[in-house]
């Protein structure tokens, strides 16, 4: 606020709002337990996931400057993410847990997944990670 970033207070307020929503039907599932931190990444994510599908439909749309304003957005929303690995952490990482489940064919694509899900949440694309994974199995 003091930076005068109105597009960074505009997204924060965002994401407070979605944190608010999120806490309040977790409580009233359980009264007594709050949201965890990889609930509170999974939203994230999923607001980044939904910025960058509403740019693919502005620039379809040929509206440059809502694509852009979305963008701008996902930049503030990962500040609070965790690190993304690189292309080749993620085939270093899927070639790891192939090694270590003695993964031999496309049937054991589940528990590879599983296993990189567990090892590695927030810090990659799990979908670029599955066709890693399906290229190292097939």
């Amino acid at each position: 606020m003091r930076a005068k970033d109105k597009n960074a207070v505009a997204t924060l307020r965002l994401i407070l709002a979605a944190l608010k929503d999120r806490d309040i039907a977790a409580r009233s599932k359980s009264e007594t337990e709050a949201l965890g931190d990889g609930e509170i990444v999974s939203m994230l994510q999923t607001m980044v996931k939904q910025r960058r599908e509403s740019i693919e439909m502005y620039v379809k749309g040929d509206r440059p400057e809502l694509a852009d304003k979305e963008a701008e957005e996902i930049k503030v929303i990962e500040r609070f993410l965790p690190s993304q690995l690189s292309d080749d952490d993620v085939e270093t990482a899927v070639a790891s847990v192939v090694a270590d489940l003695d993964a031999q064919s496309l049937k054991d694509m589940g528990r590879v997944m599983g296993e990189l899900r567990q090892r590695h949440a927030g810090q990659m694309d799990f979908a670029k990670a599955g066709s890693i994974a399906k290229k190292a199995l097939s």
